[in-house]
């Protein structure tokens, strides 16, 4: 029957999938193994409680763990963790025997392994198997001398035990190996404990030559300050300075006993260890020690010595930049404003002589331009601070010297040596000086200092030679023709200013001739030869056309102040209509005709009035095409442009668009009247 049954039984139909398209949603392996994490569901249960009940179940559940950890041993004998688990276990039964043999058993395997020397001592200090602990710590140290952690743990323990001696006997054996200084240190705190000063005394000395470090020195000089040895401190600090000497000094060092006798009230003593160590220590070394003597002079110094040692401080702050870079001429500067402030006049000078003495490696002025400034500041000292004109003068001279004037110099120099000598009443010498600057080295600005001297001494004659060689050298500076002009007007010789005046308007190269036919102009105006000034405005506009000048010309013969003056005048503004006609810039025609509007409106008639009004164009915006600079397309700007009445003439299109636009307005009318037929009513019934 149950075959029957079983053979009855139907299989389940496996459903056909119609959609095979892929899911929107897909599902990864590793969100699967999560969700089933989640959900617990590999979570096996935990292994039955077990409960032993008699010896024998016991001893068998021995042989089983003791086979499993044999077993693990077995087969890597290298995981000293396996081994440090079974010797646990062991000892958890007590069995210390059998953990004992154990770790022994570990130990053949490695005894380098500090783990398994710390856990089997420790089992045997947990069991109060204190001579075994002593036994494995002997063992250890000897065995791995150099690490610490047995040592601090056999001195703990055998301190812990109230064996003091026997510490003691362990931290010798230690310091013997000369560890590192922590465990010097932990020796002394350890007498320390015992009020064994002496003996941490003599600790002390035995560090400090195995670990001669300033720090380590300091502390030793502390420890006897601490404990109220302050002659033994005084003497360790002294021994200190003498065992590291002027080689090896330290800052750190000093600043330690300058404050140990700063406690000790000992004032000149401190400030003579400052004193010291700033003498010999490298500036850049000592900033400390520097902030300290700083700090103890506010508390204890007078204003005096307050002042020295921010002096002495920003001192070798300069020196130390000055010889790092021996052409910082802004530290230069700086450095001799300090020292002039608060020193001598031989220091002050040699430390002038020291700066004027790093001159430029390249013969380039623009490298020069600073460098000057120091011979210029050491000259005006000499003169002006130290009151000696026989040195300021071999300063000057030994700088002009200097300069290479072949390729460039500096004016600036001559002229203050002039002017200097001058002060000292020495003209022939501030002649001599300047004539030669002029010789070798003629520049714009020794021409024109030379010639303001002469004018302020009314030596005319030098003026006019010196004028004369200026021109001959810059015959393009149109200054200096219009000032020479000036001077000859001054002194009244007119024919020799105009004649200058035509010299300079015939050079073939000016740098401004509109300043200078502008200067011609108005002294032919102001000697009111108008009919002169009429020949240099024609003679002028045959050079430009440019409007200004035609405005300018309209504007004299205004000014004139004649009968005939306004015909003239409105005569050049028909002259100049006529010749910018043809003219590109419409806006500089524009330009005329408003200033001829103008003065129609204010001298003419109504004729005139019209005449002009028919003659202003007509301003009209237009577009057009942008390109950039590498030829693409940058878009359409907007202007102004300006279309005269006979331009109009000209072109047939223009009156075309002009039609088309009255027309377009028309319509515009003639729409806003069908849009508002109210309006029309109102306005016909009113």
């Amino acid at each position: 029957m149950a075959s029957t049954a079983a053979g009855k039984q139907r299989i389940p139909k496996v459903a056909k999938v119609k959609n095979k398209a892929p899911a929107e949603v897909q599902i990864t392996a590793e969100q699967l193994l999560r969700e089933a994490k989640e959900r617990e569901l590999e979570l096996l249960p935990p292994p039955p409680q077990q409960k032993i009940t008699d010896e024998e179940e016991l001893n068998d559940y021995k042989l089983r763990k003791r086979k499993t950890f044999e077993d693990n041993i077995r087969k890597n004998r290298t995981v000293i963790s396996n081994w440090i688990k079974y010797a646990q276990w062991e000892e958890s039964l007590k069995e210390i025997q059998r953990a004992r043999s154990i770790y022994e058993r570990a130990l053949d395997v490695d005894y380098r392994n500090v783990t398994l020397w710390l856990k089997y001592a420790e089992m045997e200090m947990k069991n109060r198997q204190v001579n075994h602990a002593r036994n494995i710590w002997d063992r250890a140290i000897t065995t791995l001398p150099r690490v610490n952690q047995f040592w601090y743990k056999y001195t703990y323990m055998e301190e812990m035990l109230g064996n003091v001696a026997g510490s003691r006997q362990v931290f010798e054996r230690w310091m013997e190996w000369q560890p590192e200084e922590q465990a010097w240190h932990s020796y002394i705190n350890f007498e320390l404990r015992y009020k064994e000063v002496d003996r941490a005394r003599t600790i002390y000395e035995r560090f400090v030559i195995v670990h001669p470090d300033v720090k380590n020195w300091i502390k030793y000089a502390r420890f006897e300050e601490k404990h109220s040895y302050f002659a033994h401190a005084r003497k360790v600090y002294e021994r200190a300075v003498e065992f590291f000497g002027e080689e090896h000094m330290d800052e750190h060092l000093y600043v330690a006993f300058a404050k140990f006798e700063e406690n000790q009230k000992e004032f000149e003593r401190v400030r003579v260890i400052y004193k010291y160590a700033l003498d010999r220590i490298p500036k850049q070394e000592a900033q400390n020690l520097f902030k300290n003597y700083t700090i103890f002079e506010k508390k204890f110094g007078d204003r005096r010595g307050i002042e020295d040692i921010i002096v002495s401080k920003r001192r070798f702050q300069y020196e130390e930049e000055v010889k790092a870079n021996p052409h910082n001429y802004d530290a230069w500067f700086d450095y001799l404003r300090l020292v002039e402030s608060d020193a001598d006049a031989d220091t002050v000078r040699e430390v002038y002589e020291r700066a004027i003495a790093n001159v430029p490696p390249i013969q380039e002025k623009r490298h020069w331009k600073r460098y000057i400034y120091l011979w210029i500041n050491y000259a005006l000292y000499e003169e002006l601070e130290a009151k000696d004109p026989e040195r300021t003068r071999q300063v000057y001279q030994a700088c002009v010297e200097l300069i290479p004037h072949k390729k460039f110099t500096f004016a600036k120099i001559w002229l203050l040596y002039a002017q200097f000598e001058i002060r000292q009443k020495n003209l022939p010498l501030a002649r001599r000086a300047l004539g030669t600057s002029i010789g070798k080295c003629p520049k714009n600005k020794l021409f024109k200092g030379y010639i303001e001297l002469e004018l302020q001494l009314r030596e005319f004659d030098r003026c006019r030679k010196l004028y004369e060689k200026f021109l001959e050298f810059a015959p393009e500076n149109c200054t200096s023709w219009i000032k020479f002009a000036e001077l000859e007007t001054i002194l009244g010789d007119i024919d020799r200013a105009r004649a200058i005046y035509e010299l300079a308007i015939g050079q073939p190269r000016l740098d401004m001739p509109e300043v200078l036919w502008k200067s011609y102009i108005d002294f032919e105006i102001e000697q009111e030869e108008y009919e002169k000034t009429r020949n240099l405005y024609r003679r002028l506009l045959q050079r430009t056309q440019h409007v200004k000048v035609w405005i300018s010309f309209a504007q004299f013969e205004l000014s004139a102040g004649k009968e005939e003056s306004l015909p003239r005048c409105r005569q050049v503004y028909e002259e100049a209509n006529k010749a910018m006609r043809n003219c590109e810039e419409k806006e500089e025609r524009v330009m005329l005709l408003e200033s001829w509007r103008s003065f129609e409106q204010e001298f003419g008639t109504d004729t005139t009035k019209e005449r002009i009004d028919k003659l202003m164009p007509e301003k009209i915006k237009k577009r057009r095409k942008l390109q950039a600079e590498d030829g693409s397309d940058a878009g359409w700007e907007e202007y102004y442009d300006y279309i005269f009445p006979e331009d109009t003439a000209n072109q047939p299109n223009l009156k075309l668009l002009a039609m088309a636009k009255l027309w377009k307005k028309q319509q515009q009318e003639s729409e806003a009247a069908e849009m508002d037929p109210d309006k029309d009513i109102d306005e016909s019934q009113s």
